[in-house]
């Protein structure tokens, strides 16, 4: 009898759509819980640093795009220091629900002690049971080279690449694949 149904995830089973319920209501059409869904601007006309843009897509293991998914990312200020007075560094933004983009406008993060400037992201979406965490690292950055975390990947340039993020001008694209051949790089926290 049960082998007749189909397989999908029980409510208890999955981290989305209900994220977006509860952490981004506008987006939803929930309104007047919260003026504005948190964490959508990252900047004031004060923050310091280089203006930067941070834009991806999140794609399954057969490459299909997962619209539903919501990020979230915490960064360090141009200053290298985390909760400065003019930057919090933390932002959250679900992913486009027709194409599937997430864009962050920013800053360019500091160095944190012997880490190379980087962003962690934290997504979740439908059909994962729990969120992951990634990081997206900088590719002109030359303290790349002596980041500790880049170090234990430099045995394996293809998982390697999948933190480093493609800039176009004052654009980074930085995909996150959530399983399978592509898989970016994620981290037990």
């Amino acid at each position: 009898m049960l082998k007749n149904l189909p397989h999908k995830e029980s409510p208890s089973q999955t981290c989305g759509p209900y994220v977006h319920i509860g952490l981004t209501p506008n987006l939803v059409d929930i309104n007047g819980v919260i003026d504005h869904d948190l964490g959508t601007s990252m900047i004031t006309d004060t923050t310091k640093g280089e203006r930067i843009t941070v834009k991806g897509q999140v794609f399954s293991g057969d490459g299909a795009i997962m619209p539903d998914a919501l990020i979230e990312v915490w960064q360090a200020n141009a200053d290298g220091v985390y909760d400065g007075d003019d930057f919090k560094g933390w932002g959250r933004h679900p992913c486009n629900l027709e194409t599937g983009v997430f864009e962050f406008e920013t800053i360019k993060p500091g160095s944190v002690e012997d880490q190379a400037p980087h962003i962690a992201f934290w997504l979740v979406a439908r059909g994962m049971g729990m969120g992951v965490s990634t990081r997206m690292y900088f590719p002109e950055e030359q303290a790349n080279a002596d980041d500790p975390v880049l170090a234990l990947l430099m045995d394996d340039p293809a998982r390697l690449n999948t933190l480093i993020a493609r800039k176009d001008g004052s654009t980074y694209h930085f995909n996150i694949v959530v399983q399978g051949e592509n898989e970016t790089v994620f981290f037990d926290i």
